[in-house]
């Protein structure tokens, strides 16, 4: 009975599977990379007058407006509900704005390139014709990162069929996605969901000192909230670290010293990771490897982590990955929260979204560990660290 059922399982990643099902039913897919959508919105906004825009804003709203909502009229543009984007755009901004994106969108078809947005609304639309779906179950895991039209792609899977989807996700892991009501798309979770309060995978210590981060409850669009008080960890370990020293070669050393030591005590280099806010940093990170005396890999998109080497990161690729011990370097002030991403902020609701993400980035690069912690900064460090130390 269990060697049938598993010869059915599939696992795969969103859009990976997403790519199979849109080779399977309309030929290979050409994707638009960001690079390419980030210059047909420059050259568009050139030719609209819209150069007063700037070019995160454009990418942010084109992202998460129009190409998530897949939207391809005026009107359409005009009534959506932005969700997550809480910057008022008078109607005369939005037509400015619209006659950007409708260069973009007719540039992308005439180059045959599709943005993985639509590759799922396209699939959507096809699988709502179909009478049979392509899968009889989906279990989804850090469904908190899904986005608009992977939830709607995997709603059409769903097919209204009772209990065909089941989601597993933590809102205060939430570092992909802006948030948006999945009541709207068809997917009502409310009433059916559940909190769980056993973590098996970080330290009752770490768990403890991570969630400071965090209020004790987070909630989502529909309403749906998620209690973080009375969670217990199965295991005990350390107090975790937080140094804040007087300049890099001094973190480096600290750094460099905490991760000798640990190896010294049984913890293997791959046993270990150490995280940065964004790739400006990673030099430090390799500077606390090498003062370790450690080879280091520096992980790409594919996270493949190699034996004997210490594994360095971006706090985005450190999510799914587990180490016996993590540092997290570089959290000085203007780097998380980054100033940049502050910076381009246009109102106090923008601000309170961009100040969430950040605290979640940071929650998600401690909770990797599951014995050791170590955080530091460079004077003066982030406001963060004073949360964490409460």
């Amino acid at each position: 009975m269990h060697s049938r059922l598993a010869e059915r399982l599939e696992v795969h990643a969103t859009n990976e599977i997403g790519r199979r099902l849109y080779e399977l039913h309309f030929g290979r897919p050409n994707m638009a990379s960001r690079d390419v959508t980030c210059q047909l919105l420059s050259e568009s906004a050139g030719e609209s007058g819209g150069l007063k825009f700037s070019a995160h804003f454009l990418m942010t709203e084109w992202e998460d407006v129009v190409d998530a909502w897949q939207l391809d009229s005026w009107e359409a543009y005009r009534d959506v509900r932005r969700l997550g984007r809480k910057t008022r755009l008078p109607e005369q901004q939005r037509v400015v704005l619209w006659s950007i994106f409708d260069r973009v969108r007719s540039r992308l078809k005439t180059r045959d390139l599709i943005t993985y947005a639509g590759l799922f609304g396209r699939l959507t639309t096809q699988l709502d014709d179909r009478k049979h779906p392509s899968f009889d179950f989906v279990v989804v895991d850090e469904a908190q990162d899904v986005s608009i039209s992977q939830l709607r792609f995997l709603a059409a899977l769903g097919a209204g069929r009772s209990n065909s989807l089941f989601f597993s996700g933590d809102l205060g892991q939430r570092i992909f996605q802006q948030p948006f009501s999945w009541k709207s798309v068809g997917v009502d979770i409310r009433g059916r969901s559940r909190t769980l309060h056993i973590n098996y995978r970080t330290s009752h210590q770490i768990r403890m000192q991570a969630d400071r981060l965090l209020g004790p409850e987070l909630s989502d669009v529909d309403g749906n909230t998620e209690k973080r008080d009375g969670t217990i960890s199965v295991f005990n370990g350390p107090l975790p670290t937080i140094q804040v020293l007087e300049s890099p070669e001094d973190e480096n050393r600290a750094v460099g010293a905490w991760l000798r030591d640990l190896g010294k005590s049984g913890v293997m280099p791959h046993e270990m990771g150490v995280f940065v806010r964004s790739a400006a940093e990673l030099d430090r990170a390799r500077g606390a490897v090498k003062a370790a005396g450690f080879l280091f890999k520096v992980l790409d998109e594919n996270i493949e982590t190699t034996s004997g080497h210490v594994s360095i990161s971006t706090m985005h690729l450190a999510k799914g990955l587990e180490f016996r011990a993590v540092a997290v370097m570089a959290c000085d002030d203007e780097i998380i929260p980054l100033q940049e991403r502050i910076e381009t902020v246009a109102d106090d609701a923008d601000l309170e979204e961009v100040y969430n993400t950040e605290r979640h980035l940071l929650y998600v690069a401690c909770t990797r560990a599951r014995d050791h912690l170590l955080v530091t900064s460079v004077d003066p460090a982030s406001e963060f660290l004073d949360d964490l130390r409460m």
